[in-house]
């Protein structure tokens, strides 16, 4: 290493010329100006650092070559394709957590690797949270502390939904262990220390702050993640986000990134939805959901002036599970969920969130808009099941085609049926060929859509749908709104679009 000195004579020669200038001039330029306020001093982590790193652990997994992982021998830099989603962030956002090891882990069997990680220890008797994604394919996990022991672990349980796991290891004495804090306390532009292992080199501290709450990456159900700008790298996912009292509150796992490195855009579970699930894999070894049975979909501002809603906002529910407790209690197609147990759902994702989190046989107030008033339901929760049941079968009836606004429509013939993948118990008419310039093109209605509902109304044939669609152009005065529901291989939506009079 090569350290550059200035000549101390040069350096003494310089600076006293500029302190006699400063002192020459300072009366003249500063005599009538307020004294400078005192310089807010930073904290320092150190006292934070010294008390939770050693509850903070590196993680190290023998998996199977072929898992997903970053390899540092892949020259391309990007991750194996199935850690990511799809998700509007498909070229940048990365889990970062495994990488290639080297040095000190000696030969592996042919056909093994090494992936490394990061997690903390929650309680004494040796459980250790990390993410999903870090252990999911192990064959072997080894937790490795501060002090370089290491320590076999085995997987309580794993939560895919969330990405959050639980290990356990044994020791004979009590363990350091950190407490979770309270994330919803946590505000933008707060604080927050990250902990970890990035690319193995161990326990690397790295401070920042919360940048944004309520992040949806697209990276499952129920995402709710904090965006931190902390430097955190691939090794460090499953690793803590402390406050400044040294406390949990968020848990990394992914990053925003052109080119795999870190770029001040970090995302990381809150311990307000990790706290209840890893209790849970402690208690049960799995997770169980509260479970409602409802298809939703976002209000669009087309969708909210159609129902006459007041405002944008809450879950549209385009589909009710037959025999769940959504139906048990009454919801209908077209229902709009404003709150749920008193909480407003204002992002679409906020009612999953809720839902799962409910105990189970537990009942929740719901309020709901319909037909321009809103009303109150009440929905006993229940577990939600491993796969959705199907809805009942029912053939639609033969009809002629019949075009109308840009679209041609048929009956849904079990022939047709089969060859657009249409479940047998939707009902409606198929949108056979879309016109480049029609209307219902620009708000995403494709052949092979089946046309459930207009306006909330049933169609049952072409004619049927034709004679609606003309209605709705024909209607005079202020401009409308036309609503349908759509059903596309199985999964209802809404799709809306302003029409204004005796246009189409």
């Amino acid at each position: 290493m090569t350290v550059s000195r200035f000549p101390a004579p040069r350096r003494l020669w310089l600076a006293a010329p500029a302190l006699a200038l400063a002192l020459a001039v300072a009366p003249l330029a500063f005599a009538d100006a307020p004294p400078a306020a005192p310089a807010v001093q930073l904290p320092s982590f150190a006292p934070i650092v010294k008390r939770v790193m050693p509850a903070v652990v590196n993680i190290s997994v023998t998996e199977k070559a072929a898992a997903g992982g970053y390899d540092l021998d892949d020259d391309s830099g990007q991750d194996s394709p199935q850690d990511f989603p799809p998700s509007p962030f498909d070229e940048f956002l990365r889990r970062f957590f495994q990488q290639q090891g080297h040095g000190g882990m000696g030969q592996l069997p042919e056909g093994k690797r090494i992936a490394l990680g990061s997690g903390f220890i929650i309680d004494p008797a040796g459980y250790v949270v990390t993410n999903n994604h870090v252990v999911e394919n192990a064959d072997s996990v080894t937790v490795v502390f501060q002090d370089n022991s290491r320590h076999p672990a085995k997987v309580i349980g794993r939560d895919p939904k969330t990405d959050l796991a639980l290990i356990k290891i044994e020791n004979k004495e009590p363990l350091p262990y950190v407490t979770w804090g309270d994330s919803n306390a946590a505000e933008i532009g707060d604080w927050v220390l990250a902990v970890g292992n990035p690319f193995g080199l161990g326990g690397t501290v790295s401070p920042g702050v919360v940048s944004a709450r309520g992040r949806d990456i697209h990276a499952g159900p129920y995402d709710d993640f904090l965006q931190i700008d902390a430097s955190i790298n691939r090794g460090n996912s499953g690793g803590p986000d402390f406050n400044l009292s040294g406390e949990v509150i968020g848990i990394n796992t992914a990053i925003y990134s052109p080119n795999g490195g870190s770029v001040g855009i970090g995302f990381a579970i809150p311990s307000s939805l990790a706290k209840p699930v890893i209790e849970q894999l402690k208690t049960h070894g799995k997770v169980e959901r509260g479970w409602l049975g409802v298809q939703i979909q976002s209000v669009t501002p087309e969708i909210a002036k159609n129902l006459g809603l007041p405002k944008e906002g809450g879950a549209l529910v385009a589909d009710v599970t037959k025999d769940s407790p959504a139906a048990q209690a009454g919801f209908k197609q077209g229902d709009v969920i404003l709150s749920y147990d008193g909480h407003d759902i204002v992002k679409l994702r906020d009612l999953p969130i809720a839902v799962a989190q409910t105990p189970v046989g537990q009942s929740a107030q719901i309020k709901v808009w319909r037909k321009g008033a809103a009303a109150t339901l009440s929905a006993r929760i229940a577990a939600m099941p491993e796969n959705q049941p199907q809805v009942a079968e029912q053939e639609g009836a033969p009809a002629a085609p019949t075009a109308s606004m840009g679209l041609k429509l048929s009956p849904l013939t079990p022939e047709l049926r089969r060859r657009a993948q249409v479940p047998k118990g939707v009902k409606g008419v198929l949108v056979t060929d879309v016109a480049p310039d029609s209307p219902l093109a620009e708000i995403g209605v494709a052949p092979g859509d089946v046309i459930v509902s207009i306006n909330q109304q049933a169609v049952a044939t072409p004619k049927d749908a034709a004679q609606k669609l003309a209605s709705v152009r024909a209607q005079k005065g202020a401009d409308k709104t036309l609503l349908l529901l759509i059903n596309r291989q199985g999964v209802n939506q809404y799709v809306a679009l302003s029409v204004q009079s005796g246009k189409g």
